[in-house]
């Protein structure tokens, strides 16, 4: 056995070294699982396996590139070099660019991200003389990404009455024929979005058995990473690839199950031992990330889930800080605190502005806190902002590389043709596209053939497009011969991107220029790694990367020393020193909609394990007693997941009642009773149903006690009490389904039902 494994703790050797049959290991929060995959593969390799035997999936490049780089300091860069290891979508993607001929796609197909999809569902929506406002763009995406990552192609989905009732309950319900122009158009410009790429590896092992089994018999181990995280297409192509070794070794922590809304499914990791009896269970429970007060936090509130596989984290690190919890009186002053607290501590703790990091439940919490950490001269960056890939003249410069690659890539041609002006306006291109979906034919085949088509367009326009296709056509054949940063230079040159970036002087014009030539530098890096590796360095393989990049793969290293704010879901994976979780409160953490079924509150509950375990000392809470929410102030609750922490953990918020050294003398595994939020007793009223179709607005003025109202976002509710005078009158109001609320009524919007007359 080599020295490595004298490394790890006894149950992450456990994991390393039991390499044969199935495993699951449950790695909570902090608790080594990137070490233990690594080792994992390392001990394959110095116990003989080829390294191009094994597959590891993971869900980020980044997380592939550390794995790989700590692997080859283990066991030597030529044991690693040939592993299959990367991101699901970036290994499938690999294996279709071999198999793409039996699909009826070519090995350059183009792969399309979020905005180059919603681009064409917007053309489509468009060409389908559709409401924009109905069918936008990213709720059109969102309902066939889910279809797809279940299965349901396009033809399946048209024939599923209830998927249809759906869309028609959902005042939706063209989102069949969107769906089938959508894959439609797809095929003609030899396009597969992220979805495709698991959705058509699952049609290829389906209908080319001799194809899967070559894969199976391909890869003699199979290593899954944040298997929690795997959605029902992901789950079927392991379970087929697994099926002949059964060599399978997943990672995960069904504690940290946050993303059913991407589609994700925590019954895989839930129902592992019934998919392969006789596996092996391996718990790693020990924390080497956070102090043993948030560990035992973070315990004190999973414990309440009952859907999960039972372990029991635990920290030798410091006893650390309690959980502070900041009541504000206001969003506006939450944010005020937060960037006061900030201050103060990396004042008398010396701690470096990168070391803190601000969660919260939606993006649109964001805006308040960079206020107050502009005012406080704080800098931040926002995680999961506009990625460098995203920005426009990359993407210009990206869609001329798409296009020389793959000529019948419908978006890419539609960006470029007229960038820079060459005199080609929209009215042409829709010509085109007409002609094109005429024939049933992709633009580009419509250019090559425009002596066929007499009429379409003048003899003047007919030469632009014409000399437009040369320069394409000679970029390809460039292409071909040259390396990708030679080709990638001449076409930004060639094109009069350069040239055109260079008459802007502004800023901001010198900003694009700089990214362009970042660019320039990235590819240039690209083709000298590839060439000295003895890998392809050509440009379809840099586009082949830069497709499937992910946002973690989008962070530069000029971000740092800043705070950083982002959505509690893009935090998962990260660690910070310090760590404040904004917007506490009952309707916005747990979400409003969450509280309606236990599997949702309980996905709801997993997401604020995950912002606890973020941190590695401290962690603050906040919440406020007044918000704006849609225009209105709305006085909320504390949520109840403040509640549910252990009070001996807490500060601020519940007085502890006992010690520490208390709880310890309890009997082990019993679970404590966590304090209940006080919450104001609700009167028992009833409240009649409201004929929504006769509303009538009025005024706070007219408001009065024992009154039947309707509200936008809480629906029939009863006035109980008036408070105030003028601009400060409030009402308590009990509602139906969402309790009792406190209203300011200058602000609140309220209906009355009207008469039946």
């Amino acid at each position: 056995m080599v020295d490595f494994i004298n490394e790890l703790n006894e149950n992450q050797r456990e994991a390393v070294v039991n390499t044969e049959g199935p495993t699951l290991v449950i790695a909570g929060a902090g608790s080594g699982k990137t070490r233990v995959l690594t080792y994992r593969i390392a001990n394959l390799l110095s116990k003989g396996v080829p390294a191009y035997r094994i597959l590891a999936l993971t869900f980020t490049n980044k997380a592939a590139r550390e794995m790989q780089k700590r692997i080859a300091t283990l066991v030597g860069q030529g044991n690693a070099s040939n592993l299959w290891m990367g991101t699901f979508h970036s290994i499938f993607s690999k294996i279709l660019r071999v198999e793409a001929e039996h699909l009826g796609y070519t090995s350059n197909f183009t792969i399309y991200d979020s905005q180059d999809s919603k681009n064409l569902i917007k053309s489509i929506v468009k060409d389908l003389r559709l409401d924009d406002k109905v069918y936008k763009p990213n709720d059109v995406l969102g309902r066939i990404s889910m279809a797809k990552n279940n299965l349901v192609v396009a033809q399946a989905y048209a024939q599923s009455a209830k998927i249809v009732a759906a869309d028609q309950a959902a005042k939706k319900p063209m989102i069949t024929e969107i769906y089938k122009y959508y894959q439609l158009r797809c095929r003609q410009s030899d396009v597969m979005d992220f979805d495709d790429l698991l959705l058509q590896t699952n049609i290829l092992f389906r209908d080319f058995p001799e194809i899967l089994e070559k894969y199976q018999k391909k890869f003699d181990y199979i290593l899954v990473d944040e298997y929690q995280d795997t959605n029902y297409s992901q789950y079927l192509i392991i379970k087929k690839l697994a099926e002949q070794h059964k060599n399978i070794c997943v990672v995960g922590d069904d504690a940290q199950s946050i993303y059913s809304f991407r589609g994700a499914r925590i019954e895989n990791i839930l129902n592992f031992r019934n998919d392969y009896p006789g596996y092996k269970l391996c718990k790693l429970e020990q924390n080497y990330r956070s102090t043993t007060t948030i560990v035992d936090a973070a315990n004190s509130i999973i414990s309440r889930n009952k859907e999960q596989i039972p372990k029991k984290t635990f920290s030798e690190n410091e006893e650390g800080d309690k959980i502070r919890v900041m009541k504000a009186m206001s969003d506006k002053e939450e944010g005020f605190q937060v960037a006061q607290e900030i201050f103060r501590i990396s004042q008398n703790e010396q701690a470096e502005f990168n070391d803190f990091a601000i969660l919260y439940r939606t993006n649109a919490q964001s805006r308040i806190m960079e206020e107050a950490l502009r005012k406080r001269n704080i800098p931040y960056k926002i995680y999961g902002g506009l990625s460098f890939y995203q920005r426009k003249e990359i993407k210009d410069l990206l869609a001329y590389l798409r296009l020389t690659v793959n000529q019948n890539d419908e978006e890419a041609l539609k960006r470029i043709i007229n960038y820079p002006k060459r005199g080609i306006g929209d009215t042409t291109v829709d010509k085109l596209k007409e002609v094109a979906l005429k024939y049933n034919a992709s633009i580009w085949t419509v250019l090559c053939n425009l002596n066929k088509v007499p009429g379409v367009v003048s003899a003047a326009t007919a030469a632009k497009l014409t000399h437009f296709r040369q320069l394409i056509e000679g970029f390809t054949e460039l292409a071909k011969e040259e390396n990708a940063y030679d080709t990638t230079y001449r076409i930004a040159k060639t094109s009069g991107i350069i040239d055109d970036l260079s008459t802007d002087d502004t800023p901001e014009g010198v900003s694009r220029k700089e990214n362009i030539q970042e660019l320039l530098n990235a590819v240039k890096d690209f083709s000298e790694t590839a060439y000295n590796e003895g890998r392809d360095d050509k440009l379809p393989s840099f586009l082949e990367g830069v497709a499937l990049l992910t946002d973690q793969d989008s962070e530069k290293p000029e971000d740092n020393n800043k705070v950083t704010l982002m959505t509690i879901h893009s935090a998962k994976g990260l660690e910070f020193e310090n760590v404040f979780i904004v917007g506490m409160e009952e309707d916005l953490f747990p979400a409003q909609q969450s509280a309606y079924t236990p599997a949702a509150l309980e996905e709801e509950r997993r997401l604020f394990y995950v912002a606890l375990t973020r941190a590695e000392k401290k962690v603050v809470m906040t919440y406020a007693t007044t918000r704006y929410k849609n225009g209105n102030v709305v006085y909320p609750q504390p949520s109840r997941f403040i509640a549910e922490i252990d009070p001996v953990y807490l500060e601020g918020f519940f007085t502890p009642t006992r010690s520490r050294e208390d709880r310890q003398l309890q009997v082990p595994g019993r679970v404590t009773r966590m304090a209940k939020p006080t919450l104001s007793p609700q009167p028992n009223v009833e409240i009649p149903d409201v004929d929504t179709s006769r509303l009538q607005a009025i005024s706070g003025d007219t408001v009065v006690p024992g009154m039947i109202i309707y509200h936008p976002n809480f629906g029939a509710g009863k006035v109980i009490t008036l408070d105030g005078l003028g601009v400060n009158k409030k009402a308590k109001v009990l509602f139906a389904k969402h309790g009792q609320k406190v209203l300011l009524l200058k602000f609140a919007k309220l209906y009355v039902q009207g008469d039946t007359n």
